[in-house]
C-alpha cells in the first residue's frame, strides 16, 4: 500500500520539463446572459495555435513564454473581442470574456451552456470514459452514474433502473435492439458486454417515460450510435484487465470501423474468497462499415463475433461473517471445475435512402444468434465454526457443524432471433413524424438438468429419515419458434406562447406475440416547457421543466415464460406457460432543470419524481446476477420515487457530479397466503404478506463523479468515483417471496484514478514524430478503502435444518495499470 501512495506522489507531482516554456491560458466565454457559447474560436494573432469552447464556453490554450500574444475569440453572431496576455513562468491565467450578439450578422441566435432536454432522454457525455476508474469498464459504467440507475456488482456490466431488474432495460445501436445471453449465473461468466466505447459516437439514455419509438421494455432505454470516420483514426489500449484496438477510415464512398475486444478476469477474481485456478478469456470482435452509392441512397452493416471461455477449478474458500458479537467463519475445500462457453453472433444490414431533405427512410435486416453451455460438476467439504478470542487475543474457534455439497449441471441454450424492420422519418417546419413496422421470427431450443445435493454429519438434506433425497433439482427439455410484430408512430413538435415554449412528443406503440397470441397498444406522451421571461426581468432564472406519462406493455421473452413445475417426488422441471401475459407499467415523471453559474461556471440542478403501478407483473428473484422468474403473472407492483443531481464544473473545463436517489418498490403477489403455526403445531390462522419489497428495491443511493487536474498542468489528471446504495432484500434460496425480509449490507465503494497524458503540440519529445497523436498512462485503485460488499448469500445448514447465510463477497482492493494510445 506504502508504494502504492509514492507512486501516485511521483505522477501526480511530477513536471514535464518540456513544459517549462510555456503557460496555459483558460476561462469561459459567455453572452450577455451569463450563458456558455460553444464553437466560439480562441485564436493566438500572428501563430498557429488555436481552440475552441466547448458546450460550456470553456476554452483552454497554449501559448509561450516571454512573449505577448493577443488572443482573438470570434464567433458568428458576436462581436469579435482581442485580449493581450504576458507571462513570464509556466502559471496558468484565467481569461473569462463576454461577447456581444452582432444583430447586424444574426439575431436570433440562441446558445445554452448545458445541454438541454428535448424529452426524457439524457445525452451522455463519453470522452471522460477512457480515464474513469472502473472494474468492468465499458459504456455502462457511465450509465450506472445516471439519474435513476444503480448497480450493486462491480464485476457486472449490467444495471438496474428505478426498482427494475436488469432484463427491463433496452439497449439499441443504431437503432437495432440488442440481446444478451440467456444462461449467465454469476457475473464472474459475463466478459464484455455488446457495447464497444472505442466506436461509439452518441450516447442517448432515458430512465423512464421515453417515446414510442424505444421498444416494450418497463425500466430504461439506452441508445447509442456508433460513429462514422471523417479520416483515418486507430486506438489501442492494454491493462491488467485486458486489451483493445480500434481502426477506422474513410473514403469517397466507403467508410468502415472495426474494433476487437479482449478481457480476462483472472486478475481481478483474485481478490474473491473463493481461491483456484481461474482460466477465462473472453474475445469480441466487431465492425461498422457503410457504402454511399449516391447522395441519397447507401448501405451499412453492422456485424459483431464474441466468445466468453469460462473456465474455473475452485480450491478453496474461507469466509469471515457474523458481527462482532458473535463472528463466524465458513471454510471451504473443493474439488472440480466448471466450464462455461458462450459464443454469440450479430449482423445488421441497412440500406438507406433520403428522397429529399426532409424525409429519410431505412429497411434493415438483422440476426442474433447464441449458442451457450454451461456444465459443472463441483463437490464442496465445508465448515461452520464460531470464532472467539479470548483476553489474549488468542484465537479459537468451536465448530457449529460439517457437510458436504455436490453441485452439477449440463446446460445448453441454442436461440435466434432475425428481424427484418422498416423506420422513416419526415420533417415539417416545426416538428418530425418518426415511423417503423418490423416483423421477427425467435427459434430457441433449451436444455437443461441440472442438481444440488448436501448433507451434514452424513445426513442428506433435506432429511426425512426415509429416503435420500437431493436440495434442489431441475430438468427441461424444450424448444419455442415464435413470431412477434411490432410497429409505432410519434410526432415531434414545438409550438410557441407568450411566456412558454413547448416541445411535445405523441406517439403509440403496438406489439402482437403469436406464442400467447397477444396484441398489444402502448400510447405514450412527453411534454417538456422553457419559460420565456420578459426582458424588463433583470434576474431570470433559467428553468426547463418536463413532463412523461405512457403505458408501457413488456411482452415476454424466454426466461419469463419458463415456469417451474414441481412434482410430487420434489422433481421440478420447466414448462413453457402459453397463457402468460405481458407485464404492464404506467408512467408518470415529473422533472425540472436549473441552470445557473457559480464562479463563473455552468452548473445544473436537475429534479425528477416519478410513479410506475403496475400490474400483470412476473415475479422473480434475484441470485447474483441471475434472475429467476415465476413463469406467471403473479403479481401487482408499485415504484415511487425522486431523484437529484447537481451537475456542473467544480473545477473549471471539467465535470463533476453529485447525485441522491430515493425510492420504494412494493409487490403484493397473488394468491400467497399461508397458515401461521406454533412450535406445537397448534393453528394460528391464515396470514396474507400483502405488500413486500421488490428484489431490486434499492431504497437510496448516492454517488459522486469528480474530476480534478494539477494547476498549471492540465496533463495531470484525478477521477474519483464514489457510490453508497443501500441493500437489497434476500431470503433462502427458492424460498417464498414474501421471506425474503432480510437486506444485504450497504454496497460502499470508492475509486480513484490517476493519469499523465502526453499530446501533440504539448510535448516537446512528441513533435519529432506525427503518427501518435496521444498517448495516456492511467493508474486505477479500486475498492480503495477493501469494503467487503456482497453480491449474494449462500445457505448452509445442519440437521437440524438450522440455516446460516454465508455472504458471497465481491473484490477487494486492487491496483490497475492501463495504457492508452490513439494514432
Amino acid at each position: 500500500m506504502k508504494k502504492t501512495w509514492i507512486v501516485i506522489l511521483i505522477l501526480m507531482t511530477a513536471v514535464a520539463a518540456s513544459a517549462q516554456r510555456h503557460f496555459y491560458v483558460r476561462g469561459y466565454v459567455v453572452d450577455e446572459q451569463n450563458r456558455g457559447i460553444e464553437f466560439v474560436t480562441v485564436a493566438a494573432k500572428n501563430a498557429q495555435q488555436s481552440v475552441a469552447t466547448n458546450k460550456q464556453g470553456f476554452y483552454e490554450i497554449l501559448l509561450n513564454q516571454n512573449d505577448t500574444s493577443v488572443l482573438i475569440y470570434s464567433a458568428i453572431g458576436y462581436k469579435t473581442e482581442k485580449k493581450s496576455v504576458y507571462s513570464e513562468s509556466d502559471r496558468a491565467q484565467n481569461i473569462n470574456i463576454i461577447l456581444k450578439t452582432d444583430t447586424t450578422l444574426l439575431s436570433d441566435i440562441e446558445v445554452r451552456a448545458l445541454n438541454r432536454q428535448k424529452g426524457t432522454m439524457v445525452k451522455l457525455e463519453t470522452s471522460t470514459l477512457r480515464l474513469t476508474p472502473d472494474a468492468a469498464g465499458g459504456i455502462e459504467a457511465l450509465v450506472k452514474m445516471q439519474l435513476g440507475a444503480s448497480s450493486t456488482n462491480e464485476l457486472s456490466s449490467q444495471y438496474s433502473v428505478r426498482g427494475g431488474n436488469f432484463d427491463e432495460n433496452s439497449v439499441y445501436v443504431n437503432g437495432i435492439e440488442i440481446y444478451r445471453p440467456l444462461l449467465i449465473r454469476a457475473s464472474q461468466q459475463e466478459g464484455l458486454s455488446f457495447i464497444n466505447p472505442d466506436m461509439v459516437g452518441a450516447v442517448e439514455f432515458s430512465a423512464g417515460g421515453f417515446a414510442a419509438k424505444y421498444g416494450d421494455k418497463m425500466s430504461s432505454v439506452l441508445d447509442v450510435t456508433y460513429k462514422t470516420p471523417k479520416k483515418f483514426e486507430a486506438s489501442v489500449s492494454a491493462s491488467l484487465l485486458g486489451a483493445t484496438a480500434y481502426v477506422g477510415s474513410s473514403g469517397k464512398k466507403f467508410t468502415q470501423s472495426h474494433g476487437i475486444r479482449y478481457k480476462s478476469n483472472q486478475y481481478l477474481l483474485g481478490s474473491l474468497d473463493t481461491k483456484g485456478d481461474f482460466n477465462n478469456s473472453f474475445i469480441d470482435y466487431q465492425t461498422f462499415m457503410t457504402l454511399n452509392f449516391s447522395k441519397k441512397w447507401n448501405l451499412n452493416f453492422l456485424g459483431n463475433i464474441s466468445q466468453n471461455n469460462y473456465i474455473f477449478k475452485p480450491t478453496k474458500r474461507q469466509t469471515e461473517f457474523g458481527n462482532i458479537f458473535q463472528p463466524q467463519r465458513y471454510t471451504v475445500d473443493f474439488r472440480g471445475q466448471e466450464k462455461d462457453v458462450f459464443t454469440t453472433y450479430f449482423g445488421a444490414l441497412t440500406l438507406n435512402y433520403q428522397p429529399s431533405e426532409k424525409v429519410k427512410l431505412a429497411l434493415t435486416a438483422s440476426a442474433f444468434n447464441t449458442h451457450e453451455r454451461e456444465t459443472y460438476d463441483i463437490v464442496g467439504i465445508y465448515s461452520l465454526s464460531d470464532v472467539t478470542n479470548d483476553l489474549n487475543g488468542k484465537e479459537s474457534t468451536v465448530e457449529r457443524g460439517t457437510g458436504s455439497t455436490v453441485e452439477h449441471a449440463r446446460n445448453s441454450l441454442s436461440a435466434t432471433v432475425a428481424t427484418i424492420s422498416h423506420t422513416g422519418d419526415w420533417k415539417w417546419k416545426k416538428g418530425l413524424l418518426q415511423w417503423g413496422v418490423s416483423a421477427g421470427e425467435e427459434i430457441i431450443f433449451d436444455k437443461i438438468r441440472e442438481y444440488e445435493r448436501r448433507d451434514s454429519a452424513q445426513y442428506s438434506l433435506p432429511h426425512t429419515g426415509e429416503s435420500v433425497n437431493v436440495i434442489y433439482n431441475l430438468t427441461s427439455n424444450n424448444q419455442m419458434i415464435s413470431t412477434r410484430l411490432t410497429g409505432f408512430v410519434q410526432q415531434n413538435y414545438s409550438l410557441d406562447s407568450k411566456n412558454m415554449h413547448w416541445t411535445f412528443n405523441v406517439g403509440a406503440r403496438a406489439n402482437y406475440w403469436s406464442f400467447n397470441d397477444e396484441w398489444l397498444v402502448s400510447p405514450r406522451l412527453s411534454v417538456v416547457m422553457s419559460p420565456k421571461w420578459q426582458p424588463e426581468r433583470k434576474r431570470k432564472p433559467d428553468l426547463n421543466f418536463r413532463f412523461a406519462t405512457g403505458l408501457y406493455y413488456q411482452s415476454p421473452f424466454y426466461k419469463e415464460i419458463r415456469q417451474i413445475i414441481t412434482d410430487e417426488n420434489g422433481n421440478s422441471y420447466i414448462a413453457l406457460n402459453r397463457n402468460i401475459r405481458a407485464q404492464r407499467s404506467l408512467h408518470f415523471l415529473l422533472g425540472g432543470d436549473y441552470f445557473f453559474r457559480l464562479w463563473r461556471r455552468p452548473f445544473k440542478f436537475t429534479t425528477e419524481i416519478y410513479y410506475k403501478p403496475s400490474n400483470r407483473i412476473i415475479s422473480y428473484s434475484v441470485d447474483n446476477v441471475q434472475i429467476r422468474y415465476s413463469g406467471k403473472n403473479d403479481a401487482k407492483a408499485y415504484t415511487v420515487g425522486a431523484d437529484f443531481k447537481l451537475f456542473g464544473e467544480f473545477v473549471p473545463g471539467a465535470d463533476s457530479w453529485i447525485s441522491f436517489s430515493y425510492m420504494r418498490s412494493k409487490e403484493d403477489l397473488y394468491n400467497d397466503e399461508f397458515i401461521a403455526k406454533t412450535n406445537t403445531g397448534a393453528y394460528l390462522g391464515t396470514i396474507s404478506p400483502s405488500w413486500i419489497s421488490r428484489p431490486n428495491e434499492q431504497r437510496y443511493s448516492v454517488s459522486i463523479f469528480f474530476q480534478d487536474y494539477v494547476p498549471n498542468h492540465p496533463e495531470y489528471k484525478v477521477h474519483l468515483k464514489l457510490v453508497w446504495a443501500d441493500g437489497l432484500p434476500f431470503g433462502p434460496p427458492r424460498s417464498q417471496r414474501y421471506m425474503a425480509e432480510n437486506r444485504t449490507s450497504p454496497y460502499r465503494r470508492v475509486d480513484l484514478g490517476a493519469s499523465r497524458g502526453f499530446m501533440q503540440g504539448r510535448e516537446k519529445f512528441m513533435t519529432k514524430q506525427k503518427i501518435v497523436k496521444e498517448f495516456w498512462l492511467n493508474l486505477e485503485l479500486l475498492n480503495l478503502f477493501n469494503i467487503k460488499n456482497v453480491s449474494s448469500y449462500y445457505w448452509v445448514a445442519d440437521i437440524s435444518g438450522i440455516e446460516s447465510a454465508v455472504p458471497n463477497n465481491l473484490t477487494g482492493f486492487m491496483v490497475n495499470f492501463r495504457v492508452s494510445v490513439d494514432f
